[in-house]
């Protein structure tokens, strides 16, 4: 069961938004800056998602007309501006992502405001706007970041887990959305295996480590939910992954009742929502202001 459902669009079951979080190479950069440059393997293995996946999965999205967010670095963005360009033209979000991929929990006050409004300016000139939503890297969101978002008038937070589907966080300077993530519909635990940054995960077959996201749409969907993925393209937009992901597309759009919408449209819904008199649940930031113990 879900509290205070939220009415979908043309009577939709369910919401849904594969999402992607395009870190390509930034990873390592962030992580070993001293000799990131010449550590080709983890680079190639980041390159991937700009140069092959995202390719196949935009075309994949073309085909079955879909329109979805990515969330994209603004280093990556500089550094791969022709993908930006692809995924622009398909018609899809780009939200932030910081700008490479920087902990806000360990990069904070000045250096923080200088990461963000950074890749910030990026979005402008190559995106020509401020973007509508942000995701944190490592989903570490922190009150600055907040504020800096209600700041520059973001419309939605991608980062946090208070709840099943989306609502809506009052802070003291103003209010947006949060579209929740989960680590139980990410794939970096089934799928991430990347000693040089301190994860060696237990990399699962195909099927094995997508078989637990189809579950939690399953209960989305009964619930009349928001089912979303957060994908990185050079984990699950490799071949045999991203053809099982496709054939879950296929199948959902032919026989369930289900919404594909980027996060920004979602935003949208819900204001119009609210204007006709739908109240989302609300959190209300900062949890706590000092130490606790």
């Amino acid at each position: 069961m879900i509290q205070n459902p939220i009415p979908w669009p043309n009577g939709a079951r369910c919401a849904c938004a594969i999402t992607f979080d395009m870190d390509a190479d930034s990873l390592i950069h962030c992580a070993r800056p001293e000799d990131s440059f010449d550590r080709v393997y983890p680079i190639s293995m980041g390159r991937y998602g700009p140069t092959v996946a995202i390719p196949r999965i935009l075309e994949t999205y073309r085909w079955l007309g879909l329109k979805q967010s990515f969330f994209i670095p603004g280093w990556c963005m500089e550094t791969y501006p022709e993908t930006v360009e692809a995924i622009l033209k398909g018609g899809h979000e780009i939200g932030h992502h910081g700008w490479i991929h920087e902990d806000p929990v360990t990069t904070k006050g000045e250096a923080q405001d200088i990461a963000f409004e950074k890749a910030l300016e990026t979005h402008k000139r190559l995106c020509g706007a401020v973007p509508a939503g942000y995701r944190a890297p490592v989903y570490n969101v922190t009150q600055q970041v907040i504020d800096l978002l209600v700041k520059h008038n973001f419309r939605y937070d991608s980062s946090l887990m208070a709840d099943d589907i989306p609502y809506e966080m009052q802070t003291p300077g103003g209010a947006l959305y949060e579209m929740p993530v989960h680590w139980g519909t990410d794939d970096w635990p089934p799928f991430a295996h990347y000693d040089e940054i301190g994860y060696l995960m237990p990399v699962r077959g195909p099927s094995a480590g997508l078989a637990g996201f189809w579950e939690e749409f399953e209960a989305q969907y009964e619930a009349g939910g928001f089912f979303m993925l957060i994908v990185h393209p050079f984990l699950t937009g490799r071949l045999a992954r991203w053809r099982l992901v496709e054939k879950w597309l296929e199948k959902t759009l032919e026989t369930r009742d289900v919404w594909f919408a980027p996060l920004r449209d979602i935003a949208d819904h819900l204001d119009a929502l609210k204007a006709d008199g739908f109240t989302p649940r609300v959190e209300t930031l900062p949890y706590y202001t000092d130490r606790q113990s």
